[in-house]
């Protein structure tokens, strides 16, 4: 019997390796601490062929963190339609794989936020894109707020954003046997008693 030969599936492009790359580095080691040689012998490209795509390094961290903040909100949305019309099951759902990345041993936070970090000059590109996706991540956490019939919907939302941004920093720290491990509690509790149950 002849053997099924499988469909070739075609190489990366460069700019797909690129990014790739950078997405790796960028994330596991930081934005600043990676040069352009290190991302493109990750890449096995050239250093014209990383320019060709991005201006600079800069446009290249603020393509990683539109690529990471896909994958964000796939997570985010996923848990939202998980649980249909049910805000605080949505929010928690989100939380318990927040917590669960937290005990990867290569987990190193939100990528955005780590940005945020790194970036404090108001007009970087990696941090603008940081900054709109956390304040859109706000906006949707006071608009689950209200949907949950919070007493204080800005409040709640706050309150939540703190807890996720706290997770991301102290499972850094901490790792898993940290605070994180009391995430879904905390987010629950604090739902509740924001609310008119």
């Amino acid at each position: 019997m002849a053997k099924e030969k499988r469909p070739e599936i075609p190489p990366l492009r460069a700019a797909d390796r690129i990014r790739r790359s950078a997405r790796d580095l960028f994330y596991h080691q930081g934005i600043r601490a990676v040069g352009v040689d290190a991302i493109v012998a990750k890449a096995g490209v050239t250093k014209p062929s990383l320019y060709r795509t991005f201006a600079s390094k800069d446009e290249l961290a603020a393509a990683y963190l539109r690529d990471y903040e896909v994958d964000f909100w796939r997570r985010f949305d996923a848990s939202i339609a998980a649980h249909p019309g049910d805000p605080r099951a949505q929010i928690l759902a989100y939380f318990t794989g927040l917590a669960e990345r937290a005990d990867r041993p290569d987990y190193r936070g939100c990528g955005l936020t780590n940005a945020c970090i790194e970036y404090p000059e108001p007009d970087h590109p990696a941090r603008l894109v940081s900054v709109a996706n956390k304040r859109e991540v706000r906006e949707r956490l006071v608009d689950m707020a209200r949907s949950m019939g919070a007493r204080d919907p800005e409040m709640l939302g706050d309150g939540l954003q703190l807890l996720m941004e706290g997770a991301y920093a102290s499972s850094q720290l901490l790792g898993a046997d940290g605070p994180v491990r009391s995430l879904v509690a905390a987010a629950a509790r604090l739902i509740d008693a924001c609310r008119d149950v």
